[in-house]
């Protein structure tokens, strides 16, 4: 989960991550993937609740208050309001 501030979830990221977090319980608790357990039973064995997604959500409001509390650029990038217009067509290499 290394950079998972900058992370956009999506519904979809969302489920992935909770499949990928069921089969990482799964290969601890020893239960091959033939066994026909749901995952309500196997987070119960477990004694645990799906977290992932809550830490990696936990994380990304902790980034944005830090870079809510940097500089003007800084806070003005993540809420995506510039002054100005671009000029038209493609930009010049230097």
């Amino acid at each position: 989960m290394y950079g998972c501030e900058a992370w956009t979830i999506s519904k979809q990221i969302q489920n992935k991550l909770e499949a990928t977090e069921m089969w990482f319980l799964r290969r601890m608790l020893r239960i091959p993937w033939t066994a026909k357990k749901t995952n309500v039973r196997v987070l119960n064995e477990a004694n645990k609740r799906r977290s992932m997604v809550r830490t990696i959500r936990k994380r990304q409001a902790t980034f944005l208050g830090h870079v809510m509390r940097r500089g003007k650029l800084e806070h003005l990038v993540t809420i995506g309001k510039f002054e100005g217009k671009r000029s038209r067509g493609r930009q010049r290499r230097r």
